[in-house]
């Protein structure tokens, strides 16, 4: 048997924690994509997407390091900082993308990362308000016999 009040109060508590998971996942999103517009750092023109546009969103963040990647491959003859020669002046331009890039790359993880926490919180209220509206159905359970 158990205890439907326990099972009640576990189901408002994960309620509560997933609604808690979606504020961070949003406050999170908002802050980095806030970040970003600070920056003022607009997609190239020749990006695969979104040129032109100001990045502040992972799509546009991801682009804009595409083309970075593109340009520093063509001001570099095709090699990428470590195939440069420690001795090539083009190697500090392959290192200053690699660092934009990087950048990024890590804002497109960041919002990944509160997209996913979003996501959790929605399954977890879910699953609160399932076993919240459990607790107070009545099981029935039925025996029966094996006949030898």
């Amino acid at each position: 048997m158990f205890n439907a009040k326990g099972v009640k109060i576990a189901g408002i508590v994960a309620m509560v924690a997933g609604l808690l998971m979606i504020i961070a996942g949003g406050v999170t999103w908002g802050l980095v994509s806030s970040q970003l517009k600070e920056e003022h750092i607009t997609v190239s023109a020749d990006a695969p997407a979104f040129g032109n546009k100001e990045v502040n969103g992972p799509l546009d963040a991801y682009y804009q390091a595409e083309a970075i990647k593109h340009h520093v491959l063509k001001a570099t003859g095709g090699k990428t900082y470590a195939q440069l020669d420690r001795e090539d002046p083009k190697r500090a331009t392959a290192m200053n993308g690699d660092f934009l890039r990087a950048s990024l790359f890590t804002s497109v993880v960041a919002f990944g990362v509160a997209a996913f926490a979003m996501g959790m919180g929605v399954l977890t209220i879910l699953f609160g308000w399932a076993i919240t509206a459990l607790a107070g159905t009545r099981v029935a359970a039925t025996a029966t016999a094996a006949t030898v």
